[in-house]
């Protein structure tokens, strides 16, 4: 069967209370579908994205070549099987790809949010999404999968609404950021406002673009997403041109691949919402917010547990899944765990392995 894809935006009339205080009277948000929702109700999946990804997740738009973000694990037959599962994948609030963000225009001024916009954290996410369940009239999701930030997502869903979801799959992803991730931000964050188009955030209002900045928080972003095993195999130390040119233009294979990756992603991501998700990444540390609550919140979750993670993600490594791990366990949670080897760094949740791909799709079947 061909992958149905159906891209649409709920206008949520609801009031949003964020976690700053601040409230949204209403907000769009874009997501897509995939497969199609039994007559019960009840094969509905949540499929959470990570700091640059979108509603986009899988299938290709007429007319162009890319496709979706996580297309290998989505499809027909594919481990998220859309021949038994109606997946749901939404555009996060502030997002710059068709759901309320800073680059939107608000309605009560006529002009773009920008500096305005109000930080939205990991739990305002799960709220949008929980009215974004309660819009699409699905009774609960009969799993919630994330990665990396989308995997934080998934642990949030679990602690926040655990009478919705029954199941929950957690990839190379954290209990909260340590100082390094954190200063890895801070240094994206400060590239982009250092930028003279920043324009104090309202740089869409003055017609202008941080390009500059925004390209080099995306290379420095790219550059932990991948192993040094990664770079050494795709790139080494190989030159452009064979032989040196003694200047400051690009001359190795890496500094390409960095400045491409650079202007291809300001091409279409806005740099208030790159700076609300990094933003959003510090923020979260569920542990610490509930404090002793955690227990009695985890009490209450009946879902089952897949955490992943990758031997090479030294953005995540594996003993900060194992973090997660401990937390479900020490709360008697039916919790299953997978250390896949791969060489693709953090970057590997979104690569072809054959081993991450089984366990997958083993505990998908397995759904209850």
């Amino acid at each position: 069967m061909s992958l149905n894809i159906k891209t649409e935006t709920a206008r949520i009339d609801d009031e949003i209370k964020l976690s700053s205080g601040k409230k949204l009277m209403s907000y769009d948000i874009k997501y897509e579908t995939y497969g199609h929702l039994s007559d019960k109700k009840d094969n509905a999946v949540l499929i959470c994205h990570a700091l640059s990804g979108n509603h986009h997740a899988a299938g290709r738009y007429k007319g162009e070549e890319k496709s979706g973000w996580w297309d290998n694990m989505i499809g027909p037959g594919k481990p998220i099987n859309t021949d038994k599962l109606f997946v749901v994948c939404p555009n996060n609030l502030g997002g710059c790809h068709g759901s309320t963000g800073p680059n939107c225009i608000n309605d009560k001024t006529g002009e773009y949010f920008g500096s305005k916009f109000p930080i939205v954290t990991v739990s305002d996410w799960v709220n949008s999404q929980k009215s974004l369940l309660n819009h699409l009239n699905i009774p609960f999701w009969r799993c919630v999968i994330g990665g990396s930030l989308g995997g934080m997502q998934s642990l949030q869903w679990s602690l926040e609404y655990p009478e919705l979801i029954k199941n929950c799959i957690i990839i190379a992803a954290a209990p909260k950021l340590t100082a390094q991730n954190i200063a890895f931000n801070e240094v994206a964050r400060q590239a982009i406002m250092k930028d003279p188009d920043w324009c104090g955030g309202d740089y869409l209002k003055e017609k202008k673009s941080p390009d500059q900045g925004l390209s080099l928080a995306r290379m420095l972003g790219h550059i932990t997403y991948l192993s040094d095993d990664s770079m050494k195999k795709k790139f080494g130390r190989d030159l452009q041109q064979p032989n040196l040119k003694f200047n400051y233009e690009v001359e190795f294979e890496i500094e390409s691949y960095l400045r491409y990756q650079g202007t291809k992603f300001v091409s279409n991501f806005d740099a208030n919402t790159y700076l609300l998700m990094t933003k959003s990444l510090d923020y979260f540390d569920p542990i610490k917010d509930y404090g002793d609550k955690i227990q009695r919140m985890l009490s209450k979750t009946t879902c089952k547990f897949l955490v992943i993670s990758f031997t090479s993600d030294w953005r995540f490594p594996p003993h900060r899944s194992k973090e997660i791990v401990e937390l479900l366990l020490d709360n008697n949670k039916p919790v299953s765990y997978a250390e896949i080897n791969s060489s693709g760094g953090h970057d590997a949740f979104l690569m072809e392995n054959e081993n991450y791909f089984k366990t997958m799709d083993n505990f998908i079947k397995r759904l209850r």
